[in-house]
Order: structure tokens, then sequence, then C-alpha cells
């Protein structure tokens, strides 16, 4: 898989793209990071990659044709658009899930453009097809936490980058409903004691536990997922 990320601050994905799964996914050949300098397609010598907005009002927008000429150089020959879906951080986009990090996964490629200032010209995601993303309902200094979010949920569901399956089946999310609560030793830590269900060697009893927990943990603090999850 390739994923290219066009930004003003490519530095800022080098740390951690080599760290943990990330990291390890890449150098076993998993995933492919490309890191687009939207500088680098500017033409002037300041390298402006923002300016006013049309109709006024406060803050700089990002100008749509280095966005254009950056996601065009990451085509194949003959092409005008890499392969996979195109994103682009946007506080307008509708909420990233777990199902988008699936089906990302399945993709040949990934195309991530970080937003900064004020905006970005609308037309970069009309343009371009490119489906808006956002975390949730708040507002970050730029594009880049959120592109390093998705690039990390999609990466660990790559065949081969966990060796551990299992682990990652029984994440939150996997199946609509949040985890139950997980312990490990000791037994007992400063009065608390883990649940004796999970000391009982009971693997139908701990299972049925565990199915308890995720449920009501999902009804309490997340009743959409669990809304959701009833329906389905």
């Amino acid at each position: 898989m390739r994923i290219s990320v066009v930004t003003l601050f490519p530095d800022f994905f080098r740390g951690p793209l080599g760290l943990s799964i990330p990291g390890r996914a890449a150098a076993a050949g998993l995933v492919e990071y490309d890191l687009v300098d939207l500088r680098d397609f500017t033409h002037d010598r300041h390298r402006s990659a923002d300016d006013y907005p049309f109709g006024g009002g406060a803050g700089m927008v990002l100008k749509p044709a280095p966005f254009f000429e950056a996601v065009e150089s990451l085509a194949a020959p003959g092409q005008d658009r890499p392969e996979g879906p195109i994103l682009v951080m946007s506080a307008r986009g509708r909420r990233f899930s777990h199902e988008d990090a699936v089906r990302f996964s399945l993709e040949p490629g990934l195309t991530l453009l970080c937003g900064h200032y004020k905006d970005m010209d609308q037309r970069v995601p009309d343009g371009l097809g490119a489906e808006e993303v956002s975390l949730g309902d708040f507002i970050l200094s730029g594009g880049e936490i959120p592109a390093l979010a998705i690039i990390d949920a999609t990466v660990r569901l790559l065949p081969g980058a966990i060796s551990d399956h299992e682990s990652a089946s029984t994440d939150s999310h996997y199946e609509g409903l949040l985890s139950p609560p997980s312990y490990t030793r000791p037994a007992e830590y400063r009065g608390m004691k883990v649940p004796e269900v999970l000391l009982s060697g009971d693997h139908a009893r701990i299972t049925g536990w565990r199915r308890e927990q995720a449920e009501r943990l999902t009804r309490e603090r997340r009743p959409d997922l669990w809304e959701r999850h009833e329906h389905s």
C-alpha cells in the first residue's frame, strides 16, 4: 500500500511513521509513505501557499493550485490522480470511523491532504473528488494530527502489520461495541481486585462477562453506537 500525505509540515510525520506499528509495517514492505511538501508546488519567491479569502473575513485560505499539482505529481504515468481514495482533513467532514479504516486498508493507495490556517479552498475537495473527513467536533491547528490518526488506524489493519490478530479483533469498535475492561498482574493492587471471573479459568464465563461488559459500557458511554448495534 502507498500512503501519500500532502502537507505544509512533512517533518511532522517522519518521527511517528517510523515508530511502532506504522514503522514496522513500512520496514516489512507492507506500506510505503510518501511525504509531499505543499510549498514545493508554489511558484513565487516566498513560496506562498495561502491567500486572503474572497468575501472578506478573518484568516487565510490555502490556495487550490498547489494541492492540484501535488496530487497530480503522485499519479502514475498516463493517470491524472493517484490510486485509491483522496481524503481532505476538514472540520466540515463526516466523522472518521473504524469502518473507514477497514475500507481504506483494502485499497492500493491512500492520499491525505492536510489543511492549515483558516481553511482550504473548496475547489480542492470538489475538483479532486476527495472525501472530507473529521476526527470529531473540535478544531485542531491543522490536518496533520487527523491524518496521522487515520494512517495509524488504517495501517494496523494491513495483513501482517499486527502479529496478534486476535488482540486486534477485540478492540473497541471492531464489532460495533466498546471493548470490555482489561486487567493484568497483580490480581490485587492498592485494595483493587481483578474481577473474580477473570481468574476462574472458566472460558465460557469469561467470554460471557466480557460481552456483558462491552454491551454495558457501550450503552452507558456511546448510546449512538448502541442504537446502531441493536439495529444491525
